[in-house]
């Protein structure tokens, strides 16, 4: 189970990056901050999860 979630972390991660790109290439500062929010929380779940923390 621990690593099916850090799959689905490793997803979003993907996708926030996709959103940075996307936010970047429509000028858009509001886009860019949400895919840095989501990599920044879908990082520290991920490493949280696989430690085994909470």
């Amino acid at each position: 189970m621990r690593y099916a979630l850090t799959a689905v972390a490793i997803l979003a991660v993907a996708l926030g990056l996709a959103g940075i790109a996307h936010g970047e290439a429509d000028d858009s500062p509001g886009l860019q901050l949400l895919g840095v929010a989501l990599v920044i929380g879908a990082v520290a779940f991920g490493i949280r999860n696989f430690r085994g923390g909470g």
